[in-house]
């Protein structure tokens, strides 16, 4: 199989609810939509940021099969839903995802072996379940940091790669040279790297890494687009930015997802700001001004790019 996916930027979505706490399908058309509108290359349709340890699998599977039948093939979609401790349940949650007819399905790093086993563990339990899983499949990586981070090494990325079977990779390690050391070990591969972490995404960029896939792609998605389609030719404008995008990326650690649905919200999506992830959490009066004066500077500088 051989199975190309773009460059670019892949946000990492959120999941509206309503206020009966189902997933809001009406606004989840909307935000497509919205993404859409703003550039990007693909959408990361189930994945923490969904809130997918608070999905059920059939749940997980209709997000997935939403977002692919939404997209009308516009972009990529790609889906994980790779949540469970038991091999069985995670052969069986990866082949319904596949069934949806995604363009790949994103494996979770940290599901493989525990914190505290080797590399040669998680190994062999991969080679074990890719037998379960048809070569039809494309697959990918996402080093997901609940319940424990676990960074894939280089060396294991190009195992991986070497397969034929892996197309994407979400890295987390908010490192550039590990993850300069990863893009060295699969550049000759079918596997693409995408940064999740904004403080580095120009940098990477630079050497070859093929996009972004992270959080603040739901706060002002365009901005990444820009970087990650123009740092080439207008490089004094792609550090300014990033200058930007670094101290934006701050929102990540207050009220996430919240603060993501409130903005989004601001956009002119109708959609409820509850998560199932953080029941009781709330965003005060301060914090839903400050999210109002970030997507006003956004929007000066999307104006301004």
């Amino acid at each position: 199989m051989n199975k190309k996916f773009p460059d670019g930027v892949f946000p990492t979505m959120i999941t509206p609810f309503t206020d009966k706490n189902k997933i809001d399908y009406d606004a989840l058309q909307k935000l497509v939509e919205w993404y859409i509108k703003k550039g990007v290359d693909g959408l990361f349709a189930v994945c923490q940021s969904s809130e997918m340890f608070f999905l059920s699998l059939e749940e997980r599977v209709e997000l997935a099969s939403f977002v692919k039948k939404a997209s009308l093939n516009r972009v990529s979609v790609i889906a994980s839903g790779h949540i469970s401790d038991d091999f069985n349940d995670q052969v069986k949650e990866v082949n319904t995802v596949s069934d949806t007819g995604v363009d790949a399905v994103v494996l979770v790093t940290n599901r493989f072996a525990g914190e505290n086993e080797s590399d040669d563990v998680w190994k062999k339990n991969l080679e074990k379940f890719l037998k379960q899983i048809p070569d039809t499949v494309a697959l990918g990586f996402y080093e997901c940091p609940y319940p424990y981070k676990r960074l894939i090494s280089p060396e294991l990325l190009k195992f991986c790669a070497d397969t034929g079977r892996f197309y994407f990779l979400k890295d987390t390690s908010c490192d550039v040279d590990n993850i300069k050391d990863k893009y060295n070990h699969v550049k000759a591969t079918g596997l693409k790297i995408f940064n999740a972490n904004c403080a580095t995404i120009l940098e990477t960029l630079q050497f070859g890494v093929a996009g972004f896939s992270g959080v603040m792609a739901n706060f002002h998605p365009e901005l990444y687009v820009w970087l990650c389609k123009n740092w080439k030719m207008e490089p004094e404008k792609a550090q300014k930015l990033q200058y930007f995008l670094s101290l934006a990326s701050y929102a990540e650690n207050k009220s996430y997802p919240l603060n993501a649905k409130y903005y989004v919200s601001l956009e002119g999506i109708p959609l409820q700001i509850i998560s199932r992830a953080n029941k009781a959490l709330r965003l005060s009066s301060a914090e839903k001004i400050q999210l109002e004066h970030f997507r006003e500077l956004s929007i000066e500088y999307s104006q301004e790019y």
